[in-house]
């Protein structure tokens, strides 16, 4: 290659790396969310109490609890449950801390959420308040639906 081909590689190789950079696609995150921060920010809020309708530490439902967690830490989410399960995300097979839970509690649709935290347990707002359980207890584990991926 002569002296004169390497200048003309140059500019052409600057556009490239911008174009990959500036067009890869980018998650709905906040730069470096983790799982942890996540995590933290759900367990930090167990005994707020379960208000209907609920979206702040005042009191929380099960979404407004997913959703207010996941906006402290950069990441927008659609309000509803259902609406969680047929948009966004990524469904996923096997649960990992931060991925969010889906149950079928009223017998009809998707109608209860909550964070996967590991270890089988979960967080989440139910009638007795923000509090873990654990996705092995009867309950759960017949009304669960499936998780998804949205870090």
């Amino acid at each position: 290659m002569n002296k004169n081909n390497k200048w003309m590689v140059m500019p052409f190789l600057i556009v490239i790396m911008f174009s990959v950079f500036l067009y890869s696609p980018k998650s709905s995150l906040a730069a470096g969310t983790a799982p942890t921060k996540i995590i933290s920010t759900a367990k930090h809020l167990i005994g707020t109490p379960y208000h209907y309708g609920g979206e702040s530490p005042r009191g929380f439902d099960c979404s407004g609890f997913v959703n207010y967690v996941f906006k402290q830490n950069g990441i927008s989410l659609t309000r509803s449950s259902s609406t969680l399960w047929v948009s966004g995300g990524i469904r996923v097979s096997e649960p990992m801390p931060g991925d969010i839970l889906f149950f079928n509690t009223n017998g009809s649709s998707v109608s209860h959420v909550g964070i996967y935290i590991g270890n089988n347990e979960f967080v989440h707002s139910a009638s007795g308040g923000v509090q873990i359980s654990c996705l092995s207890e009867k309950y759960y584990r017949h009304t669960y639906v499936g998780s998804k991926r949205f870090l």
